[in-house]
């Protein structure tokens, strides 16, 4: 059985069947005139910001793929025009990615919207197949770029399927260096327009969220797009494509004596194919129920794909390895989803005592909400580590008892296995920011209550599965960069010819990285919420601007400038995110070559540790303090305009650029300096100051 063949036909079934949903959801009708001159505005701001982002991006990508061409070694099979060809190839199919997801949310909103006035279960419906989309084009595109690679790498350049994988780290680069900076990019512009507006609109002037009189409220929108959709489309396409190429660098330099390295190289692809079609019909089975339960419905799909997904998997793993050990390895990625879905869930949502204890504290000012905040941040990461731990020695133990006596190729395949649920994750995700902007389009709109009534109900359930999934991101990305750290160990020793690499304590060099692995998330962290406060710094005082210049704002006798609002936030956003990618790329090999192998290793493990908890507190504690301010205007403790309420405002204000900049864009963070260190590997094991 051809399986590069099945992973590439699979791929392209993905991206077929999200073409389908493409056109039945541009079916769906647009409402009133007012709605769409709305949607097209906040469509025309996406535009704008995401073609300049990508302009700006492209300088970069450019640079580095004649750099890649130039400094690489060329080895046997002149890997440094490969590897710089996957890169480009990688970095444009994130970017489309990314795309993809923003496209087709600015056209679900509108049409979210109108469908809330038949009621919830067809607004559901028109959201989630919109997320759908995106999920499925992420995963489709980035199976399509790694089979596809590895079957040209073959076919055309005549590689062996031994060397393969190493050259597949361009692929990857390409796809973390898109992913930082959309991440860090769209987190700046959706945040400085979010903080902007709350700041001078429901405190200062004591307006509705998504009041059309709110000079910043189509950036506000804009931004949910440009950060959710086209950010996490361009993350998740990243960590999928990295933990299927580090899975098969891992197999092609340990799996050796005990099985064909091509059939341990090649299980990624298969499972990575069957998922494929595993989310594919695990969207039939989101639907809502009598109960009008949203998340249950979503969680449907989840489950069925799991489930869909491990039956497959039995059967792959058996075909391709005959070993149940390796079988229970997927199993174990799959428990991992699952757990960290619940614990995230169960911090984010309004249902459980996180947050509702979040919105009690708000009765007696900001301080002690942000106090609670931030304590709820930092005990919801013990959970996630907890579950991340067990999910890492299990799967190390499934592989070190097979037959293969592998453990660490099981962290590999857990990985993997753990990833299969992308395109629903992916799905849930997007819903998000299409339900966000459907209920600004009916406010902004004056639809009737009943219609923003069904938005609202959407839109919290989507704060909750938007904080989901980031949390599946970074526990995905713990188990990506063990393995990415493995490889670059693996490679280390096969190109240092006669020389052992350990990573020892007693080294300096190890220690001196490590401690600069683990000041790099907080220095990181630094740069992008600084750069939120300073565009935001902007935005309010253009705000306040328009409402002291143009008078008829508030009596709404006059329309605020808008895309003045828009365009000061899409230049921030684009400035702001240079320094914090610099820092990324030239971190790993600054390191490597000045302070050598160990001090490289150091600075990986110290950026996984600190990268990941730092970026499940930002992530869990920014979650929930949205929802605390979501649970008081839904009624409790004072409800809209009170007293507590406002202090709510302050603490969603703070937890802005923890939840959707910062944190997210650690992710990136942590597997640009892995794939990275990969690459320069093979230089730096021959070249560098501290020998």
């Amino acid at each position: 059985m051809n399986i590069t063949f099945l992973a590439i036909v699979a791929s392209l079934i993905s991206i077929l069947w999200a073409l389908y949903l493409v056109i039945d959801v541009l079916r769906q009708k647009t409402g009133t005139p007012e709605m769409q001159k709305i949607a097209q505005a906040i469509q025309e701001g996406a535009n704008a910001y995401i073609h300049r982002q990508y302009k700006t991006i492209a300088l970069f990508a450019i640079i580095i793929f004649i750099i890649l061409g130039v400094v690489l070694p060329k080895g046997d099979y002149n890997s440094n025009y490969l590897i710089a060809l996957a890169f480009l190839v990688g970095a444009v199919f994130s970017a489309l990615a990314g795309y993809t997801g923003m496209a087709i949310s600015v056209r679900a909103n509108i049409r979210t919207a109108n469908a809330a006035k038949k009621g919830l279960s067809e607004a559901l419906s028109v959201a989630f197949r919109g997320g759908s989309v995106t999920g499925l084009v992420v995963v489709g595109l980035a199976l399509l770029g790694v089979s596809g690679f590895y079957f040209l790498f073959q076919s055309v350049w005549n590689v062996p399927p031994s060397e393969t994988p190493k050259l597949l780290i361009g692929f990857g680069f390409g796809a973390s260096l898109i992913s930082l900076f959309a991440r860090v990019g769209g987190g700046i512009f959706t945040k400085a327009a979010d903080v902007g507006a709350d700041l001078v609109g429901k405190i200062e002037k004591n307006i509705p969220e998504d009041d059309p009189r709110n000079p910043a409220v189509i950036a506000d929108n804009v931004g949910d797009n440009v950060g959710d959709c086209a950010g996490m489309g361009a993350d998740l396409f990243e960590t999928y494509a990295v933990t299927l190429i580090a899975a098969m660098i891992l197999a092609a330099s340990t799996i050796t004596e005990k099985l064909s390295p091509i059939l341990a190289i090649e299980l990624p692809l298969l499972l990575g194919s069957i998922a494929i079609i595993a989310s594919i019909i695990g969207t039939f089975f989101v639907k809502l129920g009598k109960n009008k339960n949203i998340m249950g419905a979503l969680y449907k799909g989840m489950i069925a794909t799991g489930i869909v997904s491990a039956v497959g998997f039995y059967f792959a793993v058996d075909f391709m390895i005959g070993s149940i050990e390796i079988f229970y390895a997927t199993l174990v990625g799959l428990l991992l989803t699952l757990a960290i879905n619940i614990i995230t869930e169960y911090y984010t949502s309004t249902k459980y005592q996180p947050v509702q204890k979040i919105a009690k504290a708000s009765e007696t000012g900001a301080g002690t909400n942000i106090i609670i905040g931030l304590a709820v941040g930092l005990q919801s990461t013990i959970l996630p580590v907890f579950a991340i731990v067990i999910a890492i020695g299990a799967s190390y133990y499934f592989g070190e008892t097979s037959y293969l006596e592998n453990g660490v190729y099981g962290i590999a395949i857990a990985a993997v296995a753990m990833l299969s649920t992308t395109g629903l994750v992916i799905a849930t995700d997007s819903y998000g920011p299409i339900t966000d902007n459907a209920g600004g389009i009916a406010e902004m709109a004056h639809l009737p209550e009943s219609v923003r009534k069904n938005t609202d109900a959407l839109d919290a359930v989507g704060n909750t599965t938007k904080a989901v999934t980031k949390g599946y991101a970074i526990g995905s990305a713990a188990l990506a960069a063990i393995v990415l750290f493995q490889a670059y160990t693996e490679e280390l020793s096969i190109n240092s010819i006669g020389k052992t690499w350990t990573f020892d304590l007693s080294d300096p060099r190890v220690v001196i990285g490590l401690f600069l692995g683990g000041v790099l998330p907080f220095f990181f962290s630094a740069l992008t919420m600084q750069a939120v406060g300073k565009a935001a710094h902007k935005v309010v005082e253009e705000v306040r601007r328009q409402f002291r210049e143009i008078k008829g704002i508030m009596s709404g006798k006059e329309k605020p400038q808008y895309d003045v609002c828009v365009d000061l936030v899409t230049q921030a956003a684009l400035k702001e995110m240079i320094f914090p990618g610099l820092i990324a790329i030239f971190a790993p090999i600054l390191v490597g070559f000045i302070l050598g192998p160990q001090a490289l290793g150091g600075l990986l493990m110290g950026v996984i540790i600190t990268g990941l908890l730092m970026a499940i507190q930002m992530a869990n504690g920014g979650g929930a303090w949205d929802n605390a301010k979501k649970y008081i205007e839904n009624g409790k403790f004072g409800g809209k305009g009170s007293d507590a309420h406002k202090a709510a405002i302050v603490g969603d204000t703070v937890c802005d650029p923890f939840k959707d900049t910062s944190g997210p864009a650690l992710n990136a963070l942590i597997k640009v300096i892995n794939t990275i260190a990969l690459i320069i590997t093979p230089l730096i094991a021959t070249y560098t100051l501290w020998s």
